[in-house]
């Protein structure tokens, strides 16, 4: 009886002791998360856009958004999408109006840099690197979304690397609440510092799903464009699909294929543009790329990479198969055309 009474206390104190522990785990966290929004709120901006100075601070998301102060001289990034007129106001957390001025932007990213003269210093976010965000991290999300005031949201990051149908941005997925208005933003790790720029929230199938562009992604752009006013986004010219041994068998078990892809991974040459680096070079339709620069390719993702960080103008060494054949190309990327 006495063994039994022994087990019965220590089990009851075992609970008591789980429950209190993860009560001071949680509490903890949530301290954490007030202190990181606590850090972050004042660098954060609204900013509004208008036509013939109609100031409006509507729920036209493309008129609408936020920003984050990326330095205390008063440059401010937000998205492109939301600039909208020929009037681009500054809100501050203390209420202060300023007009800015467009330092830069770029379309293939959506990011723009602005320019306000402020009365004083700005308190700058600080920054985090994105390549080291974890799935499940904590993560907040701050702006000011439907216009209604700085808002602070919670959630974790669900996914990195989604593209969203666009090959320069590997997207950080989070279900932390992002609304119109939210836009251009910052998403901040429970430290209080800066992991991307929200820049959308997915509508009809699949609404509610949040995203960010990376931060080391925007504070690059950001960089070029405060340097040159421009980002040069160099270009091969080549329409790229996913390969891999299965899609490879499949196809190649067609008696109606015209030609039989090699069974390995890479990226398929779908088609090559006109007058493109890509055809200068001698790239075909039917190319699998396999290499970049000493670099394995996989997919098109990791070449759309590879290419980034190319130089205009100078030799880019690719290693593709042909006809089963393994040869080098050299080809010289020149810059994305329309957005110079």
């Amino acid at each position: 009886m006495k063994n039994i009474q022994t087990f019965g206390i220590n089990y009851i104190f075992v609970i008591l002791f789980t429950v209190a522990l993860s009560w001071y785990f949680i509490n903890d966290n949530n301290n954490k998360l007030v202190s990181a929004a606590d850090k972050s709120i004042s660098s954060v901006v609204t900013i509004s856009s208008s036509t013939q100075g109609n100031l409006s601070y509507s729920n036209n998301k493309s008129g609408m958004g936020s920003g984050v102060i990326f330095s205390k001289e008063g440059y401010i990034v937000t998205n492109l999408h939301i600039i909208s007129g020929d009037e681009i106001y500054i809100k501050l957390e203390d209420g202060n109006n300023f007009p800015a001025s467009i330092i830069g932007v770029d379309q293939n990213t959506d990011i723009a840099v602005l320019k306000i003269i402020p009365d004083e210093k700005l308190k700058p976010i600080n920054f985090a690197d994105s390549d080291e965000l974890k799935i499940g991290d904590d993560v907040l999300a701050i702006g000011n979304p439907y216009g209604i005031g700085i808002s602070v949201s919670n959630g974790i990051i669900s996914a990195t690397g989604r593209d969203y149908g666009n090959p320069y941005l590997q997207l950080i997925q989070t279900d932390a609440a992002i609304n119109p208005g939210n836009s251009g933003g910052p998403l901040i790790n429970s430290n209080g510092e800066v992991i991307g720029i929200n820049t959308l929230v997915r509508s009809g199938p699949g609404a509610g799903l949040g995203f960010a562009i990376p931060i080391n992604l925007a504070k690059s752009v950001s960089d070029q464009l405060l340097k040159n006013g421009e980002v040069i986004h160099p270009y091969l010219g080549v329409q790229l699909i996913s390969l891999n041994p299965r899609i490879a068998k499949e196809h190649n078990r067609d008696p109606n294929s015209l030609v039989q892809l090699p069974e390995r991974n890479g990226a398929l040459i779908q088609s090559v543009i006109p007058n493109s680096p890509a055809e200068k070079a001698g790239l075909r339709r039917g190319d699998l790329v396999i290499a970049a620069e000493n670099i394995s390719i996989k997919e098109p993702k990791t070449l759309l990479d590879e290419v980034e960080k190319a130089q205009i103008g100078k030799v880019f060494l690719l290693n593709i198969l042909r006809d089963n054949k393994e040869i080098q190309i050299n080809i010289k990327p020149e810059p994305l055309p329309g957005l110079t």
